[in-house]
């Protein structure tokens, strides 16, 4: 089992900064791929970047040139960089993770709460 925890939420105003951080905890060393998605209300959950154990990484269009994921080691926290935000990336930010041997996110933490005003 995983346990994922985001923090790093909070208000900001538009064309401002948050960096979000994921801990993970539990069997870390089963986990292949990390994700940051985000869910609005009334929009379907999706996904704005992932990062793997080999450190390659993609993001979504919306988000490309604005937002870094990143994480210091293998198995550290990863971390969601958002610069130049936009009220639009206002949304409930969750982490999850994809177990080595699987194909989907398996493991999700509680979000955290971006919001971004004008």
């Amino acid at each position: 089992q995983v346990q994922l925890v985001e923090s790093g939420g909070g208000l900001v105003q538009a064309g401002g900064s948050l960096r979000l951080s994921c801990a993970a905890s539990g069997s870390i060393f089963s986990i292949n791929v990390m994700g940051w998605f985000r869910q609005a209300p009334g929009k379907q959950r999706e996904l704005v970047a992932a990062i793997t154990s080999a450190g390659n990484t993609n993001y979504a269009d919306s988000v490309k040139g604005r937002f870094t994921i990143s994480r210091d080691s293998a198995k550290g926290p990863v971390y969601l960089q958002m610069n130049s935000l936009k009220r639009e990336d206002t949304a409930v930010y969750l982490c999850a993770a994809v177990p080595v041997g699987r194909a989907k996110y398996d493991y999700w933490g509680q979000g955290t709460q971006v919001t971004v005003s004008s």
